[in-house]
């Protein structure tokens, strides 16, 4: 089952906080990137005295196979959608302006 939600950017962050599991698997578009990807971890780091969601992705493909850390912080103003598969359920968030 395919739903589909419109967010802003930083509800999207919040989204990803509260509903992304480990093992999930996460289809992120920004700028001119695309990352899928299963979930490793998702953790609330610090720097220079602010506070920013770190994702790690293990990324899957043909040519990259992958773990990569996203500070979804520094992309979130360049976020297109993010594609939230969980067991069965797949949910599309469109990031808007």
């Amino acid at each position: 089952m395919e739903e589909e939600i419109f967010l802003k950017a930083d509800e999207t962050i919040e989204y990803i906080k509260d509903n992304v599991e480990m093992y999930d698997i996460l289809e992120i578009s920004y700028n001119r990137i695309y990352a899928p990807g299963e979930v490793l971890g998702l953790e609330m780091e610090q720097e220079f005295g602010e506070e920013f969601l770190e994702l790690t992705l293990h990324l899957n493909g043909e040519l990259v196979n992958q773990t990569v850390k996203i500070n979804m912080h520094a992309i979130m103003d360049d976020l297109i959608e993010i594609r939230h598969t969980q067991g069965d359920e797949l949910k599309v968030i469109v990031v808007e302006d």
